[in-house]
């Protein structure tokens, strides 16, 4: 599992779109579709329900969401107090 990855599966979630999340992230719609796509078949399971216009996560999506939120606003906290020069 990849950060880069779950980056991308929180910005998909959050912006209910792969489109949108493409938008906001400033990378193609394909290169996030293989990055789902690469997550699905680590954990062997799907991420979104895809429809017409957007995606919904699935229940096992939901709960990799609310990990990843986790996961990410640690590494986030932990490279802000690196940098900011906090020694530990």
């Amino acid at each position: 599992m990849d950060f880069r990855d779950l980056r991308y599966f929180r910005a998909i979630a959050e912006q209910g779109s792969f489109s949108r999340a493409a938008d906001v992230l400033h990378i193609s719609q394909p290169a996030l579709s293989r990055a789902v796509q690469r997550l699905e078949v680590d954990l062997d399971a799907a991420l979104f329900e895809r429809h017409g216009h957007g995606a919904r996560l699935t229940e096992t999506g939901r709960v990799l969401a609310e990990r990843a939120n986790t996961l990410l606003r640690q590494i986030e906290q932990t490279r802000a107090e690196i940098q900011g020069g906090i020694e530990t």
